[in-house]
């Protein structure tokens, strides 16, 4: 399950990342949990859509979705994985300058 769910998010952040954009990930450690961040230079996501992304099959851009592939399912399952684990995540983006994604994971 975990390795699905870093797949995911490491995925699309690949996937809706600039030309030479940068992909950065952090990892930290806590007294009970660990700390994850991605974050990357990417095209971003609206504001509008953010409360949606976690939807089944919702794509932030409809005209993108056969160029870029994908089922629109990836962080559907990210956050059912989360739940199983009792997982926390934030996004956060700025359009046009990319997406920082925070984990929190028990350990």
């Amino acid at each position: 399950m975990i390795w699905e769910l870093f797949s995911n998010l490491i995925i699309n952040a690949i996937k809706y990342n600039k030309e030479d954009g940068k992909l950065d990930i952090n990892i930290s450690e806590k007294e009970s949990s660990y700390l994850i961040e991605i974050s990357d230079t990417g095209i971003g996501i609206p504001k509008d859509d953010l409360p949606r992304i976690f939807e089944r099959f919702y794509r932030v851009d409809k005209s993108r979705s056969r160029k870029v592939g994908g089922t629109g399912l990836g962080l559907s399952i990210v956050k059912h994985i989360l739940q199983n684990i009792d997982g926390k995540i934030k996004i956060s983006s700025d359009l046009g300058q990319g997406t920082s994604i925070e984990l929190k994971l028990k350990k």
